[in-house]
């Protein structure tokens, strides 16, 4: 994003965090006016000068809220950051219906404040299309990248009531939900809200990690406790002191081990492999599954107690079929973003195009949705996404969330209960994207292991999705 006459109101009453960001941004070419109350604040916007306002939600004369209320009222397009240091996620949840862009926790460092500021000037550039069924602005994510955590379905805002309540206490939280809901992203959006969020946030994926490494990565080792450990290696429990330790998968421990985190829990102490030296770390646990942990301590493969030990704060993240309103906000948050990231020209989707994503039952959920706008963006031009540009897939959706086999409208005999040979007497090359968009789906859009499970190579499936892209444009 080119800063050149791109003007920023910022609005805060603290003198020093206005000068550094003032400073920060002037330095970085952007024009900076600032002011310190929420009547200077509402005065300034009266002139169209500027493009972003970065806004303090506690301002010494009236709220934050009320100033993006009277900016909608008065239907003024600008969008906004708001800044809290309160840690309420609730208040920024509340901010982003009314229209802010993203929010930011005081203190902040200068380059998330730089990232999200080049972020909003991208997507206000490339425009911000209203949601279907009302005139209602996509809030923006708590996580940093393209990949936004946001919702407005009953569900989602559950879930940000329960961390907004769970980011205040120091107690274990386990999340469950199916892969792709987003279970990362809720534990990064309670480590951001909590008072450890200057702390480190350490992410271990125990389904990622061979088991006999395992130990290994959690606690470390010291040089000779094993073969190949030739150095010092310092563990992800040393890695997270003074911040929030994420075990994602949990329930892919093995047992011995799951006895030692148990202890290391109770004690808050551990021994790195190959040490005599006990070590304190002063962190909060958060961990993550998708299964069900309960059906795991039954069948002997968890620990009970390592259960009851983790399982005090219980969050779980709804699939993207249970919150549908949602599905069309994310779906244009990721195209917005993408479209940035891409440098592509689009602003929205046709209503056929809208109808196919919104009625997909995505079974690899938010995680596939991504992938698959991210796909239509880098393969496709233009300024409105078509039905013509979805993947065949979507196209083609099943009635049946459990089907991946498409049906075909206005052929007989080949709907989701026509016998196999009726759906297999078909082009080749439409069986052939019939298969690669099953197997992406499957597979979260990992297109490595989509053309593992098919035998073929990774450029062997860019090209047919081209070319078929190419064939029905």
């Amino acid at each position: 994003m080119n800063p050149q006459a791109k003007k920023i109101l910022i609005v805060e009453d603290s003198p020093t965090t206005s000068e550094m960001f003032g400073a920060f941004l002037s330095g970085a070419g952007y024009g900076v006016r600032q002011v310190d109350t929420g009547r200077k604040a509402l005065a300034a916007t009266e002139s169209p000068d500027f493009d972003l306002m970065l806004l303090d939600l506690a301002l010494p004369d009236m709220d934050g809220i009320e100033i993006l209320q009277e900016l909608e009222a008065r239907r003024l397009n600008l969008p906004s950051i708001v800044i809290t240091g309160n840690g309420s996620v609730r208040r920024a949840v509340e901010a982003m219906r009314l229209g802010a862009m993203d929010f930011i926790m005081k203190p902040c460092s200068l380059e998330k404040l730089g990232q999200s500021v080049e972020s909003a000037l991208a997507r206000r550039a490339l425009g911000r299309p209203a949601l279907e069924g009302g005139g209602e602005k996509a809030p923006a994510s708590t996580s940093r990248g393209p990949s936004g955590f946001l919702g407005q379905s009953p569900a989602m805002q559950n879930v940000f009531t329960l961390i907004e309540r769970a980011a205040q206490s120091q107690a274990s939280i386990f999340i469950t939900g199916e892969s792709g809901t987003g279970k990362e992203l809720c534990a990064q959006a309670i480590h951001d809200s909590s008072s450890r969020r200057n702390g480190p946030f350490v992410a271990l994926n125990c389904a990622a990690i061979p088991r006999e490494l395992m130990e290994s990565e959690v606690f470390g080792h010291r040089r000779g406790a094993f073969t190949g450990a030739q150095t010092d290696y310092q563990g992800a429990a040393s890695r997270a002191d003074g911040g929030t330790f994420f075990l994602d998968e949990i329930c892919e421990m093995r047992l011995d081990l799951q006895a030692k985190l148990l202890r290391f829990i109770q004690a808050g102490s551990f021994k790195r492999l190959g040490d005599t030296t006990e070590r304190f770390v002063d962190l909060r646990f958060i961990c993550a599954t998708n299964r069900n942990p309960l059906e795991e301590v039954r069948a002997g493969r968890f620990r009970e107690d390592l259960y009851y030990r983790l399982f005090v704060v219980p969050i779980h993240m709804p699939p993207l079929r249970e919150r549908r309103s949602d599905i069309i906000l994310l779906a244009e948050r990721f195209l917005n973003d993408y479209g940035a990231v891409e440098k592509k020209r689009f602003r929205g989707f046709d209503p056929e195009a809208r109808r196919a994503i919104a009625s997909y039952p995505w079974p690899g959920n938010v995680r596939q949705l991504e992938n698959t706008i991210r796909q239509i963006v880098v393969l496709n031009d233009g300024e409105t996404v078509s039905q013509d540009m979805l993947p065949l897939s979507l196209r083609a959706a099943p009635r049946s969330e459990r089907s991946i086999l498409p049906e075909t409208a206005g052929e007989a005999g080949e709907g989701p209960g026509a016998p196999l040979d009726s759906l297999l007497i078909r082009p080749l090359d439409e069986l052939d994207i019939m298969a690669i968009d099953a197997a992406l789906a499957k597979f979260d859009g990992n297109v490595s292991r989509a053309a593992r499970a098919l035998d073929i190579s990774t450029s062997t499936i860019y090209r047919k999705k081209q070319a078929w892209e190419k064939r029905q444009r």
